[in-house]
């Protein structure tokens, strides 16, 4: 079954949720001691993918085009109405924060090496061992981020099984429309832009400053279109 490790990926980030939701009610002191070591451990997690890069001038070109276009069509903001929506349906006079839970779970377990490696082996050879590896890791990270965030990080499920499935779906086509040399460096970027945005996401968790973390993710976009032209014209590199 073609589809395989991204299911069992989506059943475990469920799951751990879930169970998350049993721990919740834990007294308030002992949650911000836990969400400040999330944070701290999110932003080592952030630095260790960012530094991989082999170009620092890509990832900024990326970054700051990527913001201009989210920021164009402030997807932030159309984030955030979708996630008061479903908080204004779900919610009991509880305080929470749908948005933030969505956004900071869908980035921790859609951005990184993982997700993309692991549904390109899916999709080419059928081996699924990476995204199960990567279920049981976001099984429990979305343990943990709900006992602390809310029950909003149940629902990334639908954008990372949307993602990680439609890569396994059309891994053949990437894979012949990609030049090997062109994909490694893609992989290493992709990772690394995507290491600075869960850096920020990490800042937001500690309220060290407000980045429209949202407004960024164009920038994995961008990044393609960047890292071609480079070894088009022979720059950057």
């Amino acid at each position: 079954m073609i589809l395989l490790g991204t299911i069992v990926n989506g059943v475990c980030i469920i799951l751990g949720s879930l169970l998350g939701l049993v721990f919740a009610k834990i007294k308030e002191r002992y949650k911000e001691t836990v969400m400040k070591g999330i944070a701290l451990t999110v932003i080592l997690i952030g630095l260790q993918m960012a530094i991989k890069t082999n170009s620092i001038i890509i990832v900024l070109l990326s970054v700051l085009s990527g913001a201009l276009i989210g920021e164009f069509f402030q997807l932030e903001k159309k984030v955030n109405n979708i996630g008061n929506w479903i908080e204004t349906k779900m919610s009991r006079n509880e305080t929470s924060n749908v948005s933030q839970a969505f956004i900071t779970a869908t980035l921790l377990f859609g951005i990184g090496a993982m997700a993309i490696l692991g549904s390109l082996e899916s999709g080419l050879s059928g081996d699924h061992e990476i995204l199960l590896t990567k279920a049981i890791l976001d099984g429990f990270a979305s343990f943990v981020l709900t006992t602390t965030l809310g029950y909003g990080v149940i629902f990334s499920v639908v954008p990372v099984v949307v993602y990680q499935g439609t890569i396994t779906l059309l891994a053949t086509q990437i894979e012949r429309i990609i030049p090997d040399i062109i994909f490694n460096d893609l992989i290493i970027e992709i990772s690394a832009v995507g290491g600075l945005l869960i850096v920020a996401i990490g800042m937001n968790l500690l309220n060290i400053i407000n980045i429209r973390v949202t407004n960024l993710l164009p920038a994995i976009l961008t990044l393609s279109g960047i890292i071609y032209i480079s070894y088009v014209f022979n720059i950057l590199y």
